[in-house]
């Protein structure tokens, strides 16, 4: 199974502002670009913060929606959100700890509730289940959180990066890859640019991860 994380950040790497507000980062030829890679994925997948903060839909325009995917250790999804609406499936990973009145809400909503790990969602669990399911490619989303756990796990294999024209700022704003971070140098992910391609107002970068 092939992972793309796909993300746009500006200058400075900020995905969003420390309020979590949304930033118009790229353009028209890069949402082109996004919704092109979004129909020949097999599944979208995020993480809940960006659920919470974004409520977004995860569907393509233009062609078939992919099943959306949503990493989610305690069941914090509303059974209201978008990405449970009937335009297409969704799986819900939770952990073991998940609350089971939230669990069963989400499976009432239409949510395939899916448990893999204990206290956390274990990716390589939940992203071997995909694979099982048929998914040959995963497109990830965000946020930033489950962005850095797909790399600490070794699941990446390739990094889109639409880089636009803006400075956000801020020590707490989110970034591409949150999480704990890295350590030491050898524990960072091996990143081999293969292209750069100007879009709108920035750069697509594109990198095969080793």
């Amino acid at each position: 199974m092939h992972v793309v994380v796909n993300a746009a950040t500006s200058a400075d790497g900020k995905l969003s502002t420390r309020r979590r507000e949304q930033v118009a980062i790229s353009g028209p030829e890069d949402f082109a670009r996004v919704d092109d890679l979004r129909v020949e994925s097999d599944a979208i997948a995020v993480g809940v913060g960006t659920v919470l903060a974004d409520d977004p839909s995860l569907t393509a325009d233009g062609g078939e929606n992919p099943l959306r995917v949503v990493a989610d250790s305690r069941a914090r999804t509303p059974p209201d959100a978008a990405v449970l609406d009937d335009r297409a499936p969704t799986v819900v990973f939770v952990a073991e700890r998940a609350p089971d009145e939230r669990a069963a809400a989400l499976e009432s909503a239409g949510a395939d509730v899916v448990v893999a790990g204990d206290e956390r969602v274990a990716l390589e669990e939940a992203f071997a289940a995909l694979e099982a399911r048929g998914t040959e490619q995963v497109m990830v989303e965000g946020g930033g959180e489950l962005i850095f756990s797909l790399f600490e796990a070794g699941l990446v294999d390739e990094l889109r990066l639409f880089v636009g024209s803006v400075v956000v700022g801020g020590r707490d704003a989110p970034t591409l890859a949150d999480g704990d971070g890295f350590v030491e140098r050898e524990s960072f992910p091996d990143l081999s640019l293969e292209s750069v391609d100007r879009l709108d107002d920035g750069a697509l970068l594109r990198y095969a991860v080793g």
